[in-house]
């Protein structure tokens, strides 16, 4: 049984359709679970709640954490420890292996390239939360209490990835006949993961007992492209001409006053400058 903790999610259903041709035993598991394969199992479970979270885990032989919270800092702060705490003791207690998919904030600002031996240095505090959980874990397997591994991917784009940065700046307004958006350093190198490629890759990692007790990074353009880059490209392709308006950091400011997702990405500008 293959346990995917954060049904419902882009990640997750890249994932469940990645898993179901050679692993056809897949249990759903969120709040209120949708099955995305005919066999699925659907699992309704809060995973703040420990009880809830270990009988979700129960019978599996590996357990995928791809779950998201609301982005906000306060609530990060808050939660995600709890839910990891509760991960590890479900899939210690049952004997599963642990998949985290996470992302790059614990890495803070980086001159140069990322790569799985990049020291935490978080300069925020949703990265700060990410270091401390992905401390929990790095100590859960290096005691050999639990077999795992964490796999990180960078902002990412694809199909249903509606919260996306790039869909709301990008693809939605070409859709729309609209001048494309970014933020931050247009001219700056930003890479992105595209999520078929995310799913595909945990699919073949949580399928690889070899590949535990690592840390891996997803597969990503070699190429280093810029928001410039990524903007002309897409304009390319959806046959329009390219054209692009780059949000100034005092405007961004004013708009997060009304908007909260914007105001919350204010601490991560330095991903994008």
């Amino acid at each position: 049984m293959h346990t995917i903790l954060g049904a419902n999610g882009v990640i997750a259903r890249e994932l469940s359709g990645a898993l179901f041709a050679s692993s056809p035993a897949i249990r759903q598991v969120s709040r209120n679970p949708r099955r995305v394969n005919p066999t699925d199992e659907a699992v309704a479970a809060d995973l703040l709640d420990a009880r809830a979270t270990a009988r979700a885990v129960s019978g599996s032989e590996v357990a995928y954490l791809v779950a998201g919270l609301k982005y906000d800092a306060t609530v990060w702060q808050e939660q995600w420890p709890r839910v990891m705490r509760n991960v590890i003791d479900a899939c210690r207690r049952h004997g599963s292996r642990l998949v985290f998919f996470d992302n790059v904030y614990a890495y803070g600002r980086v001159d140069g390239p990322m790569t799985e031996e990049t020291p935490f240095n978080p300069v925020s505090r949703k990265g700060e939360v990410r270091a401390r959980i992905a401390t929990m874990l790095l100590e859960e397997m290096h005691s050999g209490n639990l077999q795992a591994m964490i796999v990180r991917a960078a902002d990412f784009y694809g199909p249903g990835a509606e919260n996306s940065f790039p869909h709301a700046t990008v693809f939605k307004r070409l859709k729309a006949g609209k001048t494309p958006q970014w933020i931050g350093n247009p001219d700056a190198v930003h890479t992105f993961t595209f999520t078929p490629d995310a799913g595909r890759a945990l699919a073949v990692l949580g399928r690889s007992p070899d590949a535990f007790g690592q840390t891996w990074h997803l597969p990503t353009t070699r190429e280093p492209l810029s928001g410039t880059g990524f903007v002309r490209l897409a304009c390319e392709l959806a046959g329009r001409p390219f054209r692009i308006q780059v949000a100034p950091r005092w405007l961004l400011r004013i708009m997060g006053i009304f908007m909260p997702v914007l105001r919350e990405n204010e601490e991560m500008m330095y991903q994008f400058e």
